[in-house]
């Protein structure tokens, strides 16, 4: 890997991992766009850790509040009903199904999810599904002519039940073209939540599952022939990238549909159809992992 190559890829991973449209996605299909070798979900998972280390900043004030008063409710009773305390169990809770579908479907996950028809399935299926839970948000939200406006759920009333579904909804993004983001922020809004409160617990619940799957890469890539220059490099780039990006979109969310991702996802699916479907680009074009 080049790099320019890394360059790219960092700047991509920055701009798609937080944005309903799939990080993992993009980059496998950058690479077969350019007639790269497809990263591959080392360079993936790696790279990822760049962008949680700017959830990590930009929600510090909630993460430090979340994993002292978790701490705390380990030996005082008192602490237990808290809040934030409450929030640290939901989150292990929501990064189970994750965690056990992770390690079950690893060979999968290096090899046939990463055709490039799945990932034109999976975006134009999402996007629907986005699609749909943002108009039935909107329409909570300002009700109608006939109708009064639903009050919408805060992560002040999260559940275990409901915090199990998004840590299923945040498991779906190991298949490319799903999006971690994209899929977590459906479930909370057709679960009812606001679409801030789904957002905040979509990134939230991100940064045990991105750090520990960065990690065990880490491990594996350390036996292996990984360009750890590069790596690194796009690592950099993804973080200070990813940060503007959180930044930008949690306004973006307060006041905006979610409907340009939508029509983005099913245009990109559709075209990328058209591609393979046309032989002007291989389902496993680039599929090598470089």
């Amino acid at each position: 890997m080049s790099w320019f190559e890394s360059f790219i890829l960092g700047l991509v991973q920055g701009l798609t991992e937080f944005l309903p449209i799939s990080s993992s996605a993009h980059l496998r299909l950058t690479a077969a766009f350019a007639g790269w070798n497809d990263p591959g979900p080392a360079f993936t998972a790696i790279t990822q850790i760049g962008t949680e280390l700017a959830v990590l900043i930009y929600f510090r004030k909630d993460i430090v509040n979340i994993v002292s008063a978790w701490f705390r409710s380990l030996f005082s009773k008192e602490w237990r009903g808290n809040h934030d305390a409450q929030m640290g169990w939901l989150v292990i809770v929501g990064s189970l199904p994750i965690g056990v579908l992770g390690l079950t479907l690893q060979d999968a996950i290096e090899g046939p999810f990463r055709d490039l028809r799945l990932i034109a399935t999976t975006l134009v299926v999402m996007g629907v599904v986005l699609g749909f839970a943002d108009r039935r948000a909107a329409r909570d939200e300002t009700g109608g002519r006939h109708r009064v406006a639903n009050q919408r759920k805060t992560l002040q009333e999260l559940s275990i039940r409901d915090g199990l579904i998004f840590g299923v909804c945040q498991a779906m993004a190991l298949v490319p073209g799903v999006s971690r983001s994209g899929a977590t922020i459906s479930g909370g809004l057709l679960m009812g939540y606001t679409r801030e409160a789904a957002a905040r617990y979509s990134f939230l619940l991100a940064v045990p599952a991105v750090l520990a799957s960065g990690a065990f890469e880490l491990k594996d890539a350390s036996e292996g022939h990984t360009e750890w220059g590069p790596t690194i490099f796009a690592t950099v780039i993804a973080f200070v990238v990813g940060y503007v990006v959180i930044a930008w979109f949690m306004k973006f969310i307060s006041s905006k549909s979610f409907m340009p991702f939508v029509i983005y996802r099913i245009l990109l699916g559709i075209a990328l159809f058209a591609l393979v479907g046309f032989g002007v680009l291989s389902a496993h074009a680039a599929e090598s992992a470089g």
